[in-house]
């Protein structure tokens, strides 16, 4: 059984929208409401699994990721600009002016970014982090915790 073994980590992968829910979302959870609820209820999973780790060498944490560079992400951004045909930096700039203003970064995360957490997450550094929700969005969610 895992939590009778050596060190192992568990982590699980959700969204920062798990922790709030900016104006363009909240109109699509109107009609994916169960894509939201399963984000986040992925946190009280993650914690409860959590739990049951207790004095023993297993975590079990979640990474939050926010806007995160990809292909589909800048098909996305283009398809949402004033002007489609600006330059990308252009575009994602007005994205978080219009659509990501708390954001603290004010740009994409980049994918290697969120991995940094990940490794993180699966090396003995992190064996003292457990039952964490670990935000990698750049200051989008506007709480300290």
């Amino acid at each position: 059984m895992m939590l009778n073994s050596s060190t192992r980590q568990i982590f699980r992968c959700t969204t920062a929208l798990s922790l709030t829910l900016p104006r363009p979302v909240l109109r699509i959870a109107q009609t994916r409401s169960a894509v939201v609820v399963w984000n986040i209820s992925q946190l009280s999973i993650s914690r409860g699994l959590a739990q049951l780790t207790r004095g023993t060498a297993v975590t079990v944490n979640s990474v939050l990721p926010g806007p995160t560079r990809s292909e589909g992400v800048v098909d996305f951004l283009r398809s949402v600009a004033a002007d489609p045909t600006a330059p990308a930096d252009e575009i994602e700039a007005e994205f978080f002016a219009k659509w990501r203003a708390t954001s603290l970064l004010q740009r994409m995360i980049e994918p290697e970014e969120i991995a940094s957490m990940v490794a993180y997450l699966a090396s003995p550094l992190s064996s003292a982090t457990n039952g964490a929700a670990l935000r990698v969005e750049g200051g989008l969610i506007p709480t300290a915790a």
